[in-house]
């Protein structure tokens, strides 16, 4: 065992990539299917429509119900990452949604209640994927040191792009050659064996992994604030809901969501029917944002960890996303006033890669700042983004029913506005035992009886 042990370390030393680095990867993959099968149906969404007969209202509710199982389901999912270990749970829910994705096709439209089986399937694929990135944070909180959580979380959230980014081309080619059925099979298909490799490789925690070596292992004890076998320890709620950061950085995730929701729900309506493009035959226009996106997630990472690395973490954990959430105010504002189709695609495809390169850095301090609650605490800020898409999934359209779509991007940047001044009391070198000093004399009692 000292031997291969040895043998190991020798191959980190001469350029091997870290097991650690690995796993991020395999969660970029997982990530990046999470959202080809939760944008799916959009792609499919005319055909599904025809087949099954259903209005545009009601489309949107298959549509919505995804976010409700998914934003409902991010505190739970967080507490399960906490409970049973990344691996597991990951697993798990890969398994979840990918039947719920085959699910979706076995739907008869003869059914009676076709549209009720529909939108109950969809909820149960939210509540399957919103394990996804609690969970996601949990493992980044046991393996990865602080120095470099900014390029590990980039990593994983560049999948968000880039499975939404892939949707269009992979999924539509599938579906005219296939059918749109054969899309979710592919989906569900392709969700199974990255799960199954993920599970074969991951491990919960550094330690128990039989191919780190001590070298690896002793950067990555190092590097973590908490030690990563306090997995047991009871969850503290009432810190955790009484707590600034949480709070602050909750309502700063709103307004993310609420931007990039926006992207995901009604960009390509948007170019087509305000902008007259056709999408058909100018597919990079529909795509520019999720590139812009898996770019800006990216490089966002890279400068989080550099800025941390010579300015301190409050300078890289919060000055970021400050700029980045203001920049994208601006990105949104001038591309919605552009007078050509092609700059305003242009200049609002900047805008969503302006906003992520804030990403990574909502996941890292929750990490930073949770230890090993960062399960727990992430779902409560993620619930807050979804909460965001869920609302702009049906005010941004009336906004621009009333006043146009301006004035419902110039609502987005507002936001973002606000989203950017949410992190000026964001203090990423407290930790959650910290907070104590937040709560009153009454709630710390009842803390300590109860942890």
């Amino acid at each position: 065992m000292a031997g291969e042990k040895q043998s190991l370390g020798n191959h980190v030393r001469a350029g091997a990539l870290p097991i650690r680095s690995l796993l991020i990867f395999l969660l970029f993959l997982l990530s990046t299917v999470a959202f080809l099968d939760r944008t799916n149906i959009s792609i499919a969404g005319v055909s599904l429509a025809q087949e099954y007969g259903l209005t545009k209202v009601q489309l949107g509710f298959v549509f919505s119900a995804f976010l409700i199982g998914y934003a409902g389901f991010q505190i739970p999912g967080g507490w399960l990452a906490v409970r049973l270990g990344p691996r597991k749970v990951l697993t798990l829910g890969v398994l979840w949604w990918g039947a719920f994705t085959a699910l979706t096709a076995l739907v008869s439209p003869a059914a009676s209640h076709a549209l009720l089986l529909l939108i109950l399937v969809r909820v149960g694929l939210g509540v399957g994927e919103s394990v996804v990135y609690p969970a996601g944070n949990q493992f980044v909180a046991r393996w990865i040191p602080i120095q470099e959580r900014g390029k590990a979380n980039g990593w994983i959230f560049a999948g968000v792009g880039a499975g939404a980014g892939l949707s269009p081309p992979l999924l539509t080619a599938i579906g005219t050659s296939y059918g749109w059925r054969a899309s979710f099979w592919f989906c569900a298909a392709l969700g199974l064996l990255v799960g199954l490799i993920w599970f074969v490789a991951a491990r919960d925690r550094p330690e128990d992994h039989p191919r780190v070596s001590s070298e690896e292992l002793a950067h990555i004890r190092a590097g973590l604030r908490q030690a990563s076998s306090a997995t047991r320890a009871e969850i503290p709620w009432r810190r955790i809901f009484l707590n600034r950061e949480v709070w602050a950085l909750t309502a700063s995730y709103f307004t993310f969501g609420y931007v990039i929701w926006i992207f995901f729900s009604w960009f390509f309506i948007y170019l087509s029917e305000v902008r007259g493009l056709n999408l058909k035959t100018s597919a990079l226009y529909s795509m520019l944002p999720f590139i812009a996106m898996t770019v800006g997630c990216l490089l966002g990472g890279v400068i989080n960890d550099a800025v941390v690395k010579r300015y301190g973490l409050r300078a890289g954990r919060c000055g970021l996303p400050v700029i980045a959430l203001l920049l994208t105010a601006v990105f949104l504002v001038f591309g919605s006033m552009a007078q050509s189709a092609g700059a305003a695609t242009v200049i609002l495809a900047g805008g969503a890669g302006a906003i992520y390169l804030a990403q990574s850095a909502y996941w890292s301090v929750t990490a930073d700042f949770a230890g090993s609650h960062a399960g727990v605490v992430s779902g409560v800020m993620n619930m807050g983004c979804q909460i965001g898409g869920a609302i702009t999934a049906s005010l941004t359209p009336w906004i621009a029913a009333q006043f146009g779509w301006t004035s419902a991007f110039f609502a987005a940047a507002a936001l973002a506005v606000i989203g950017a001044l949410a992190w000026l009391v964001v203090d990423p070198k407290r930790t959650l035992a910290d907070s104590l000093g937040d709560e009153s004399p009454v709630t710390r009692d009842l803390n300590c009886l109860t942890e």
